[in-house]
């Protein structure tokens, strides 16, 4: 068997089976111990449906989030066919940040106790329910059947955000964490994108709410046509862990019961760290700004260019599109250099400057020119949220989080949508890079504390020590057998 450490410092256990076209890495109950192996390692092994599992999971992940901004884009329309104002269509994009906050402590606590196959059916029952729903809500009389639908579907979102790192710890071997986390949160992207891109095309801005009404009901199926079918793969397909642990340290956890976790206190001791409140309040008020301007897009593309419902979907999958490429190279800088706080500061000026040059070029009459700065806005929104997803954090420190996140995306649109119906989109938009202002004050004063990274050189300085005291202990022994030989040949 060979040990390798990865970039964490991690151990990663490469262990090759006889056959070469096994599918899984085994390493066996009862190992022969040798020089550098530790006694008493636990069976471990690698399934090939753990990518069914996780490609699942962000198939699901995905129709959800497509609905999130789903109403959002096409507000004028729906404000028409309804005959509600902006601010009712605001919600139901909202309802997803506000529902999150209260359910998110029991779903945790059901994803502890039941499992990931308990949350996933859960979360895809739930999802289809709410697009059946809106199914039968495509009559201009029936708006509050349509926001049911949506709360159903935001329910179902509360059980999702939680599932990518409990699956890539469960499901995955140590060297895969990443990738897994990665494949997870891109679905939940991938879906926000479609969501701004394909409801403006299947719902045109018409007069005739008959026809109105059948392109709103085609959607509506779609949709939840994709959603029963999740629902049913999920109910065939999607497993709680596997029968033996992908690696060490989860053959560790299994051992430990579920009565020894304390969320509170772990949140607790969260909330006394000052460093950490000020991360979250950082990250809250940049991805807050970015949920208000998805959620007011339409309406601020369709104040200064009328009947561009579809360019201003174009516009929001530019912004996310944008956004991952720019997660992706900072995430490769970030490996290279490890400058967390000042690769975070960085990107949060350039998310500042962003939002300040798409809000004054906004209303110069140019398409062209806000598709240009939507992207560079949509770069520095995104690159962000990796920082926080680099690697799987425990469950407290995601509830901390995305909670924090809710809290900012609420009051930040409601009040920008206040301001750009009383005063401009200008306003608006400089309202919030007010906030972005203050965030990167905030994040220019939080204390680095890299503790993973010092315990990883610490554990690395440990390794290096037990390697010198080896290598002196095999000195000796060579310096005394050679005296030894010496003395026997002169005798």
């Amino acid at each position: 068997m060979e040990e390798q450490r990865n970039s964490d410092g991690e151990v990663n256990e490469k262990c090759f089976s006889e056959t070469p076209n096994e599918s899984h890495v085994a390493v066996h109950s009862e190992p022969v111990v040798s020089p550098g192996q530790s006694p008493g390692r636990l069976e471990t092994r690698l399934y090939m449906r753990r990518w069914l599992i996780v490609f699942l999971f962000s198939s699901y992940s995905l129709c959800n989030s497509y609905q999130w901004i789903q109403y959002g884009i096409i507000n004028n329309i729906f404000m028409k066919f309804y005959k509600v104002d902006s601010f009712t269509i605001d919600w139901m994009s909202m309802i997803y940040m506000l529902t999150y906050i209260p359910l998110i402590f029991p779903v945790t606590w059901l994803l502890d106790k039941k499992g990931l196959r308990v949350v996933a059916l859960a979360a895809t029952a739930l999802n289809c329910a709410g697009t059946w729903i809106k199914v039968a809500s495509a009559r201009p009389d029936l708006f509050p059947i349509t926001f049911l639908g949506q709360v159903t579907c935001s329910m179902a979102q509360v059980f999702i955000l939680g599932m990518p790192s409990r699956i890539a710890s469960v499901w995955f071997g140590s060297h895969e964490v990443s990738t897994a986390c990665s494949i997870g949160v891109f679905g939940n992207q991938l879906g926000i994108a479609i969501g701004f891109l394909v409801p403006p095309i299947l719902v045109p801005n018409v007069d005739d709410m008959d026809e109105l009404a059948k392109h709103i009901q085609v959607m509506f199926y779609i949709t939840a046509g994709v959603a029963t079918f999740l629902f049913i793969l999920v109910i065939i397909v999607f497993q709680e862990r596997p029968a033996l642990p992908p690696s060490q340290s989860q053959a560790s956890v299994r051992l430990i019961p579920t009565e020894s976790y304390s969320y509170s206190s772990s949140i607790l001791r969260l909330l006394r760290n000052t460093p950490f409140i000020l991360l979250i309040i950082s990250y809250g008020l940049n991805v807050g700004c970015f949920y208000a301007v998805g959620t007011l897009l339409n309406q601020m593309i369709i104040k200064h260019y009328p009947g561009e419902e579809v360019n201003a979907g174009r516009i929001g999958l530019t912004i996310v599109i944008a956004g991952m490429v720019g997660s992706l190279i900072c995430g490769i800088w970030l490996d290279k250099t490890k400058t967390y706080k000042q690769t975070t500061l960085a990107v949060y000026v350039m998310s500042l400057l962003g939002l300040a040059l798409y809000a004054f070029t906004l209303d110069l009459g140019h398409l062209w020119v806000v598709f240009i700065t939507a992207g560079a806005l949509g770069l520095s929104f995104f690159i962000l949220n990796v920082r926080f997803r680099r690697k799987s954090w425990c469950v407290c420190v995601c509830v901390c989080v995305c909670v924090c996140v809710q809290v900012f995306g609420i009051i930040f649109t409601i009040c920008q949508g206040k301001i750009i119906n009383t005063f401009s989109t200008l306003a608006g938009n400089l309202f919030l890079c007010a906030f972005l202002i203050i965030g990167t004050v905030i994040t220019a004063f939080i204390k680095s504390e890299l503790r993973r990274q010092r315990a990883n050189q610490l554990a690395k300085a440990t390794v290096s020590t037990q390697h010198l005291q080896h290598l002196q202990h095999i000195c000796a022994v060579s310096f005394t057998v050679s005296v030894f030989l010496m003395l026997n040949n002169h005798w």
